[in-house]
């Protein structure tokens, strides 16, 4: 009931906001943490859900997800899956156009899917995960397409509402373009003015746009600029609209009258856990490390306010958060000790962490391991460049944890197929329990709106967390700054770690 009702005050504040209320020839101009490598929706780079503000302004998605994640109507207006979910047809919107005039049609869709399935290991894993389902793409008319799959699956709405569903212009995908050379051409609220690979993208809007220009900006700039003060400075001089901040730069941003947007997003604090290694194979271990960290703690200390703890994947506006597993761990030193000593280890044990090297993972390492050592844990460092990630889930995997940012994704079925079950691509060894994997096999078969779904994505979360496949520490919310009364419209868009800007306006009062 709370997603809906966030998603109808979204719907009330966008259709208050009338014409005296916005201002519609000023740019939007967002400072971001994160850039554009390029412009192409199947590159590695843009398969981070943190880099993707830009492709959802240039492209629309055959599905549009709503700020909840339900799939709405996109470029797709309507679709029906086949009774054993292995196809899927989906009509077309009629008279959309891409940026370069050309029309929206099946037969480009077609082109757009036909590549991201031959771009094979060239593509994002987030690509390569999201299209491994799909076999071929049949055109039934003009405005017509059929979807055939290798496999029964229930998700395709929500991948198409991805960027495995972003659809370009046929201009852009005729012929071996990828990555840098990819021409952006999407029809999208914003078309593309200029590029400058992982420093701005300009655009301007698109005032042939099939979803209306009402209250948008005349154009949005997004600035890559890695360092937060930085980042900070401009909204407090004018040289940007709205900033994305740093959650210890909140005081400083209140103290000069900024304006503080914290939205929570279905994005983690999370330790990944290599299950095929001791001691933390052994679910009493893992379970004494969950009664062994204080998870508010944390929070207060480290977040200022915008993060919350839990031990679930989920933001508590998600439909797919349950209240109750937040009660199965409480912060209990003792009760760690004991688990620990059931297991054999009465004397404590000793853990790796590889730890990524900034300063942002390095106070949470650092206080995670002062917490951990009162329940006897003793906790060591394998520091590496945050580029190197992916040496814990790749053979001969380092350390027994990894602490890192997850920054979910549209289904949350997706977040426990990529992060817990057998072969996932962010988990390197093993399963917690053989019972996730068939529980998540169950779930596939399932449409959005089943109404087995939600429950069964309940009980897959229950026994997550009762067998500890990972262990979530607190929140990540998206921290916004800007000057008061110049940002309006801009809500927390759970499917991605990005929020969505394409509806963000600008005050009208706004200097």
């Amino acid at each position: 009931m709370r997603w809906i009702l966030a998603a109808a005050l979204a719907l009330t504040l966008v259709s208050r906001a009338g014409a005296a209320d916005v201002n519609t020839t000023a740019t939007l101009i967002y400072y971001d943490a994160v850039g554009n490598e390029t412009l192409d929706p199947a590159e590695p780079q843009s398969g981070s859900s943190f880099s993707q503000e830009v492709l959802l302004a240039l492209y629309d998605t055959l599905v549009r997800l709503d700020p909840a994640g339900t799939p709405t109507p996109g470029l797709a207006e309507s679709w029906k899956a086949a009774p054993d979910l292995m196809s899927y047809t989906f009509v077309l919107r009629k008279g959309v156009k891409f940026h370069d005039g050309t029309e929206v049609t099946a037969a480009v869709v077609k082109r757009n899917i036909d590549r991201n399935m031959a771009l094979g290991s060239r593509a994002s894993g987030a690509m390569v995960d999201s299209i491994k389902a799909f076999g071929s793409v049949e055109v039934t008319g003009t405005h017509e397409f059929k979807l055939l799959l290798k496999a029964p699956s229930g998700q395709i709405l929500f991948i198409m509402g991805g960027i495995a569903g972003m659809v370009a212009s046929e201009a852009s995908v005729t012929g071996d373009e990828f990555g840098v050379s990819f021409k952006p051409i999407g029809s999208g609220p914003y078309r593309l003015k200029s590029f400058e690979s992982n420093v701005k993208t300009i655009m301007t809007r698109n005032e042939e746009y099939w979803g209306g220009i009402a209250g948008r900006p005349a154009g949005f700039e997004h600035h890559y600029v890695p360092d937060g003060r930085a980042r900070l400075n401009a909204v407090r001089s004018g040289q940007a609209t709205v900033a994305l901040i740093d959650p210890r730069q909140i005081p400083e941003a209140k103290g000069a009258g900024l304006a503080v947007q914290i939205n929570q997003k279905n994005g983690v604090w999370d330790i990944y856990v290599n299950l095929g290694r001791a001691p933390l194979n052994n679910l009493k271990v893992r379970q004494a490390f969950m009664h062994a960290v204080d998870r508010q703690a944390l929070a207060d200390a480290l977040s200022f306010g915008s993060s919350m703890p839990t031990v679930q994947f989920f933001a508590e506006t998600s439909p797919a958060y349950d209240p109750a597993l937040e009660k199965i761990y409480p912060y209990d030193p003792g009760k760690a000790k004991a688990l620990l000593a059931e297991a054999g280890f009465k004397d404590g044990i000793e853990l790796t962490q590889l730890l990524l090297n900034t300063t942002e993972y390095k106070q949470l390492g650092e206080a995670l391991q002062a917490m951990l050592a009162e329940s006897g844990i003793r906790i060591k460092f394998d520091v590496v460049d945050a580029s190197q990630f992916n040496v814990f889930r790749r053979p001969p995997y380092r350390g027994d944890y990894l602490m890192a940012r997850w920054g979910g994704r549209a289904d949350p079925l997706q977040v426990f197929q990529e992060l817990i079950a057998t072969g996932a691509t962010y988990n390197p060894v093993g399963v917690a329990s053989p019972e996730i994997d068939t529980l998540i096999e169950k779930a596939r078969g399932l449409l959005p709106d089943d109404p087995a779904r939600l429950p069964l994505l309940r009980q897959i979360a229950r026994v997550v967390v009762e067998n500890v496949a990972n262990m979530p520490l607190m929140t990540r919310s998206n921290v916004y700054a800007y000057k008061t009364g110049c940002i309006l419209n801009l809500p927390p868009y759970l499917p991605i770690g990005d929020d969505r800007f394409n509806d963000v306006q600008i005050g009208a009062k706004c200097k």
